[in-house]
Parts: C-alpha cells; sequence; structure tokens
C-alpha cells in the first residue's frame, strides 16, 4: 500500500516545507485544495521542481471543465488530478483524455457521493486510475462519523480506491487491511509535532 501526504497548508512555503521533512517516507504528495486555490498551479510546478521523482497529487476536487482543468494542472507538473464523483460522467472523461494525452492519471473524489461503491466502480469505468473514499474534515467532525463506512465502501467497490477521512498511525493498518491501494494521512501528519518522525512511522506500520 502506498502512503499519501495531504498536505493540507495554505502557502507554498508551507508545503515546500512540509515535503522536505516527508518525502522520503512517503509514495505521494498531495496539495491540497485549499493551498491550490489561495497560491494557484504555480504550488504545483515549486513542489514538483523540488521533488521531481515523486508523484504530485493536484487536488483540484474538479466539478466542471474536467478536460480543461486536468490539462492546465497536468501541464504545471501534476502526476495525478482529482475529479468530483458527483460531477457528470462528461467531466471525468473529460480530464481522463487531457490525462491520456500527458501520459497522468484522474483520480475520482468520492466526497458527498452517496453510493460510494457503485460510483467508484463506474469512475473506473470512464477511466480512472482508482476512486478515493473520502469524508472531509466537516464529515469527521460529525458525531456520527466512522471511519469503517469508508472502508465497507472500498471492500465493496471491488475496484482501485484509496481512503482518506482521518487516517492516522492507530488507523493506517485497518486502511491496509481492507485492501485499499493508498492510505492518504493529512492532519496526522502535518500537525505533527515531527512531521518527519511521523511520517516515517506510518511506513514502518505499513511495510
Amino acid at each position: 500500500m502506498k502512503l499519501q501526504a495531504a498536505m493540507d497548508v495554505t502557502t507554498t512555503r508551507q508545503a515546500l516545507d512540509l515535503a522536505a521533512k516527508i518525502a522520503p517516507w512517503v509514495d505521494i504528495l498531495e496539495l491540497g485544495t485549499p493551498l491550490i486555490k489561495n497560491e494557484g498551479l504555480a504550488a504545483v510546478s515549486a513542489v514538483k521542481d523540488a521533488h521531481p521523482q515523486a508523484t504530485v497529487f493536484a487536488d483540484l476536487k474538479t466539478a466542471d471543465a474536467g478536460e480543461l482543468e486536468a490539462d492546465l494542472a497536468f501541464t504545471a507538473g501534476a502526476d495525478l488530478v482529482t475529479v468530483l464523483g458527483t460531477a457528470g460522467d462528461s467531466t471525468i472523461t473529460g480530464a481522463v483524455r487531457a490525462a491520456g494525452r500527458h501520459g497522468k492519471a484522474v483520480v475520482v473524489d468520492l466526497i458527498g457521493v452517496a453510493d460510494k461503491a457503485a460510483r467508484a466502480r463506474t469512475a473506473i469505468r470512464l477511466g480512472a486510475r482508482f476512486v478515493e473514499m473520502h469524508a472531509g474534515l466537516d464529515e469527521q467532525a460529525e458525531a456520527s462519523y466512522s471511519l469503517q463506512y469508508l472502508l465497507d465502501a472500498g471492500r465493496a467497490s471491488g475496484v482501485p480506491f484509496s481512503v482518506a477521512g482521518g487516517v492516522n498511525a492507530r488507523t493506517v493498518t485497518a486502511v491496509r487491511d481492507a485492501g485499499a491501494l493508498v492510505a492518504v494521512v493529512g492532519s496526522a501528519l502535518y500537525n505533527a509535532p515531527d512531521p518527519a518522525r511521523a511520517a516515517q512511522a506510518l511506513r514502518t506500520a505499513v511495510a
């Protein structure tokens, strides 16, 4: 299983500082949506330039104009981009076309999708590399939230999936055991007193 670091910071400088600490221990460097909204796709280019061997994930959460937005991100240096699962099929296929031209890939983010397993299967048929079983920060703050339902949806989908929604050193092995292709770790890294040590501990846990 691969480890993806969701760098939900708001400046390119913060992203570069965090990436420098954690890059040896993670497989995918994700530039969070707030960062891209605040700094633009120049942040993607900066991280890719600093870590050319890393897989750089631009969390666009595209809802429309899939081909155009994906093309812009791939041109900036992204290796993976997200399209929302709530978007229309044509938005996903447009992004997939752009990915094909660049030799890159699309991930469909299932945040806000009620039947995640069913939409996941459709997304893969449309050409997504994998899907993200995702609960956002607002949903995670709800009293009823449980990571387990993301794991169950991933298993039920029968397709390649990642899990994002409060994954940490305590839960990352459950994500692995559910069959996830990727575990997405956010606050457990960027809020850690020592992000490098936290990333190393996560890598050791799933080795």
